[in-house]
Protein backbone atom coordinates (compact mmCIF):
# COMPACT_ATOMS: atom_id res chain seq x y z
CA UNK A 1 0.00 0.00 0.00
CA UNK A 2 1.52 3.22 -1.20
CA UNK A 3 0.49 6.47 0.86
CA UNK A 4 1.58 9.48 1.12
CA UNK A 5 1.05 12.65 3.54
CA UNK A 6 0.64 16.01 1.84
CA UNK A 7 0.51 19.92 2.97
CA UNK A 8 -2.48 21.72 1.28
CA UNK A 9 -4.48 24.98 2.75
CA UNK A 10 -2.14 24.11 5.85
CA UNK A 11 -2.84 21.18 7.07
CA UNK A 12 -1.78 17.89 6.49
CA UNK A 13 -3.72 14.92 4.80
CA UNK A 14 -2.98 11.66 4.51
CA UNK A 15 -3.81 10.43 1.10
CA UNK A 16 -3.15 7.04 -1.30
CA UNK A 17 -4.52 7.09 -5.22
CA UNK A 18 -8.52 7.32 -5.89
CA UNK A 19 -9.01 9.35 -2.31
CA UNK A 20 -11.10 12.18 -2.50
CA UNK A 21 -10.25 14.80 0.24
CA UNK A 22 -11.38 18.40 0.82
CA UNK A 23 -8.90 21.32 1.33
CA UNK A 24 -9.10 25.37 1.83
CA UNK A 25 -9.57 26.72 -1.86
CA UNK A 26 -7.43 26.68 -4.66
CA UNK A 27 -7.04 28.13 -7.87
CA UNK A 28 -8.53 26.56 -11.12
CA UNK A 29 -11.27 25.33 -12.46
CA UNK A 30 -12.82 21.81 -12.26
CA UNK A 31 -11.20 19.17 -13.86
CA UNK A 32 -7.61 20.71 -13.34
CA UNK A 33 -4.55 19.14 -11.95
CA UNK A 34 -2.79 20.34 -9.43
CA UNK A 35 0.35 19.29 -7.46
CA UNK A 36 0.18 19.03 -3.67
CA UNK A 37 3.78 18.88 -2.00
CA UNK A 38 4.66 15.43 -0.25
CA UNK A 39 6.08 15.79 3.20
CA UNK A 40 6.09 11.89 3.95
CA UNK A 41 6.08 8.48 1.42
CA UNK A 42 5.25 5.48 2.74
CA UNK A 43 5.52 2.36 -0.14
CA UNK A 44 5.35 -0.82 1.72
CA UNK A 45 8.00 -1.03 4.00
CA UNK A 46 10.02 1.71 2.94
CA UNK A 47 9.41 4.98 4.57
CA UNK A 48 10.69 8.49 2.91
CA UNK A 49 10.89 11.43 4.64
CA UNK A 50 14.57 13.45 3.46
CA UNK A 51 13.63 16.87 1.43
CA UNK A 52 16.08 15.38 -1.11
CA UNK A 53 14.41 12.37 -1.98
CA UNK A 54 10.69 13.81 -1.84
CA UNK A 55 11.82 16.22 -4.10
CA UNK A 56 11.68 13.59 -6.48
CA UNK A 57 8.15 12.25 -5.50
CA UNK A 58 4.55 13.98 -7.55
CA UNK A 59 1.77 13.98 -5.60
CA UNK A 60 -1.10 14.92 -8.66
CA UNK A 61 -4.49 15.38 -7.87
CA UNK A 62 -7.50 16.58 -9.96
CA UNK A 63 -10.03 19.34 -8.92
CA UNK A 64 -13.76 17.80 -8.57
CA UNK A 65 -15.49 20.94 -7.56
CA UNK A 66 -15.75 23.94 -5.41
CA UNK A 67 -17.86 23.95 -2.14
CA UNK A 68 -18.40 25.80 0.91
CA UNK A 69 -18.18 24.88 4.66
CA UNK A 70 -20.77 24.81 7.05
CA UNK A 71 -22.12 28.01 8.39
CA UNK A 72 -20.73 29.01 11.33
CA UNK A 73 -22.26 31.65 13.49
CA UNK A 74 -20.56 33.97 15.72
CA UNK A 75 -21.90 35.91 18.66
CA UNK A 76 -20.60 38.57 20.52
CA UNK A 77 -22.94 39.57 23.96
CA UNK A 78 -21.32 41.69 26.91
CA UNK A 79 -24.05 41.82 29.55
CA UNK A 80 -25.88 45.30 30.93
CA UNK A 81 -24.32 47.43 28.24
CA UNK A 82 -26.60 46.70 25.45
CA UNK A 83 -23.97 45.12 23.47
CA UNK A 84 -24.47 42.77 20.81
CA UNK A 85 -22.95 41.82 17.54
CA UNK A 86 -23.64 38.72 14.95
CA UNK A 87 -21.72 37.43 12.57
CA UNK A 88 -21.38 34.45 10.27
CA UNK A 89 -18.81 32.54 8.15
CA UNK A 90 -18.97 29.88 5.26
CA UNK A 91 -15.34 28.63 4.29
CA UNK A 92 -14.51 28.32 0.43
CA UNK A 93 -13.62 24.78 -0.17
CA UNK A 94 -11.94 22.42 -2.94
CA UNK A 95 -13.13 18.65 -3.24
CA UNK A 96 -9.70 16.67 -5.22
CA UNK A 97 -9.23 13.24 -6.27
CA UNK A 98 -5.87 12.19 -6.04
CA UNK A 99 -5.12 10.39 -9.34
CA UNK A 100 -1.14 9.31 -9.00
CA UNK A 101 1.85 9.09 -6.68
CA UNK A 102 4.91 9.01 -8.94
Amino acid sequence: MVYAIVKAGGRQEKVSVGDIVVVDRLAGEAGDTVELTPILLVDGETVTSAAKDLAKVKVSAEIVRDEKGPKITILKFKNKTGYRKRQGHRQKLTRLKVTAIA
